[in-house]
């Protein structure tokens, strides 16, 4: 499946210049702008930043027709069809996704890498959307990574820094960031594992334990850095809260019997650790048997359990089982007495609400054209949160 992208150019001040023809690329995920960026290089010879979606025709945010804003320098050399776009500021517009906001983010980085003796010789846009922008940056002495976040991820620096701390090699390396929303990170050899069979996960739940376990003494430290607070007590009001104006009414019994329910679930004795908050394995990274966990933008103080759950997520019951059994075994090792199958499945259709709430807070936290990214995702966990397996 591909793309056939059309680029509206703007000036740095944000004027518009025009629309160049439209192009395919091969690639279909919306929000990956590398291939971009190198086809309107290619058959333009210009020089784009893309700063944000302006629309998209699919039902998924992949394929299709898409059209974009970019920035330019100067106009190009090939003729432009007049814009007709909307330009109008917009409050929950992201730093990166204004004129000027890239070259920002790109200073700060380079002179980052310059003040850590690593200069950046190349620098290549890889992403942009409503959750994060990243651009990738090469010199001799290595690859890094310029990610900038909305403010509802701006904990993620917080959790790298304690992760370098605490279980160095687990993680990527946190090399800079401004406290704003923009992190330098080292390059991770290897590939995201997207699909990753069943024995691979049953690896990556194996090397993420002992990073649960050694989180546990330094939850209120991670709490007072920033990370947000979902133990037993504040998960209810957070969900509720998050979910004001939309209609909740299908879960409503769900959400009025949180607090007995997490009761219970602080009766099967696990400690509150520190949580990914999306562990699927597109977020784990490998490389000859190595396992690295990346993107913490999600992560929050609570139940480890939502890590197993959320691991497990897609897969059928008799692929998820030994994945959970063996999690289970290991917590019951490391807690004799705990009752982790209980507490799985008590938080099974807790798991789903967060993730509404999560997508919700997105949903509120970003402009009206990136909503297309997330249109569906509150209902689908809604859905989730009723199946038989989660009640």
């Amino acid at each position: 499946m591909s793309r056939s992208v059309t680029l509206v150019l703007v000036d740095a001040a944000g004027a518009a210049l025009g629309t160049l023809p439209a192009f395919d690329v091969p690639s279909p995920w919306w929000q990956e702008v590398a291939p971009v960026v190198a086809e309107a290089r290619q058959r333009y010879g210009v020089e784009v930043a893309v700063l944000r979606l302006l629309t998209g025709d699919g039902p998924q945010p992949m394929g299709g027709t898409v059209t974009y804003l970019a920035q330019v320098d100067g106009p190009p050399a090939t003729p432009l069809v007049p814009a007709k776009v909307d330009l109008t500021a917009d409050p929950l517009r992201a730093p990166y996704a204004e004129p000027g906001g890239p070259a920002r983010s790109l200073a700060w980085a380079t002179a980052e890498l310059r003040r850590l003796g690593r200069p950046a010789e190349t620098v290549t846009q890889q992403r942009t959307w409503n959750l994060s922008a990243v651009w990738r940056l090469d010199g001799p002495d290595g690859t890094a990574w310029l990610k900038q976040v909305p403010v509802f991820f701006r904990h993620e620096a917080a959790v790298l820094r304690w992760l370098g701390r605490a279980a160095p090699g687990k993680t990527s390396t946190l090399l800079a960031d401004d406290g704003d929303g923009r992190m330098l990170i080292e390059h991770v050899p290897g590939e995201d594992r997207y699909g990753a069979p069943v024995e691979e996960r049953l690896a990556m739940a194996a090397d993420f334990h002992p990073v649960q376990v050694r989180s546990v003494p330094d939850a209120a430290e991670l709490v007072a850095a920033g990370v947000p607070d979902l133990r037993a007590d504040a998960l209810p009001a957070w969900i509720r809260d998050r979910l004001v104006g939309w209609d909740t009414s299908p879960v409503r019994s769900l959400l009025a019997g949180l607090e007995a329910r997490l009761d219970e679930v602080r009766g099967c004795g696990l400690p509150d650790t520190l949580v990914h908050g999306d562990l699927h394995p597109g977020n784990v990274r490998a490389d000859a048997g190595r396992h690295v966990v990346i993107d913490w933008g999600d992560a929050f103080v609570g139940h480890p359990a939502f890590d197993a759950l959320r691991l497990v997520e897609g897969l059928a019951d008799d692929d998820a089982a030994p994945v959970l059994a063996e999690w289970c075994a290991r917590w019951r090792a490391e807690v004799p007495g705990c009752e982790p199958e209980r507490a799985v499945e008590l938080l099974r259709p807790v798991a789903a609400l967060r993730l509404a709430a999560v997508y919700a807070m997105f949903l509120d936290g970003i402009e009206a054209s990136e909503r297309v990214y997330h249109a569906t995702d509150v209902d689908t966990y809604f859905a989730q949160a009723l199946t038989p397996a989660a009640r």
